[in-house]
């Protein structure tokens, strides 16, 4: 894919390296002469220029994008830029950084934004979940469709260990998508028993989100738990 990042920053590099290394073509801009680090990325194209102007996102191959990733430290900076993009040329994807938690409201599709990613709230997801036996941790969250993905390590007295998958009645709306076991993902089959430490991931509609408490109460027998917020994308 041919992909677009505005800001070249420490972020936005490292992000360049990783698509690079998975085959993409990348174009890297920035307005800032210091963030002209080439020797760092060789690989990808660079432009010095303003990514918030449409004649330098035009520059810069926007029209030809597949993807553009709004990767400055600045939150103004990334929704312009991901409006630009949609409006102006179209882009099939965007993905936006947000720096500040305050502004994940912002970063939606009125914006022009079909991923936002939040530094801040995926640290803390990712520190809940390793700490967190028996709760309900906030993953992620689908913003087109408002899907929710949960995560749940099952305790070594819950309820349900040994017991079949199919014989667990979920809440509406919610289903259960893997079962991690060992470092690797497991489809949760009909005929599948729980186990001591199984991670559960579990995707549930917006709709369903009211009942999500349920989901503690039936793994680990905890008197009305409430989900752990964590990362929206």
């Amino acid at each position: 894919m041919k992909i677009l990042i505005a800001g070249a920053g420490s972020v936005g590099r490292s992000i360049a390296r990783e698509l690079i290394a998975r085959g993409h073509e990348i174009t890297l801009v920035d307005n800032s002469p210091d963030a002209m680090r080439v020797a760092a990325v060789p690989e990808a194209d660079w432009l010095l220029a303003d990514a918030c102007d449409v004649d330098s996102l035009a520059e810069a191959g926007a029209q030809d994008c597949d993807v553009v990733v709004s990767a400055t430290g600045d939150d103004k900076a990334n929704l312009v830029v991901s409006l630009l993009v949609k409006t102006e040329y179209g882009v099939p994807r965007t993905v936006a950084r947000v720096n500040n938690p305050k502004n994940e409201w912002l970063f939606d599709e009125t914006w022009g934004v079909d991923v936002a990613v939040s530094t801040p709230r995926i640290m803390t997801a990712l520190v809940e979940e390793a700490v967190s036996i028996g709760s309900l941790v906030s993953i992620f969250t689908f913003h087109q469709s408002g899907a929710l993905m949960h995560e749940l390590t099952l305790a070594d007295d819950s309820p349900v260990i040994g017991e079949l998958v199919s014989e667990v009645d979920l809440p509406p709306l919610t289903v259960l998508a893997a079962i991690l076991r060992d470092d690797r993902p497991i489809v949760p089959g009909r005929d599948e028993r729980f186990e001591r430490g199984d991670e559960l991931v579990f995707l549930t509609a917006r709709e369903g989100e009211a009942s999500l408490r349920e989901v503690p109460d039936i793994f680990s027998g905890a008197e009305d738990p409430e989900p752990v917020e964590g990362a929206p994308a």
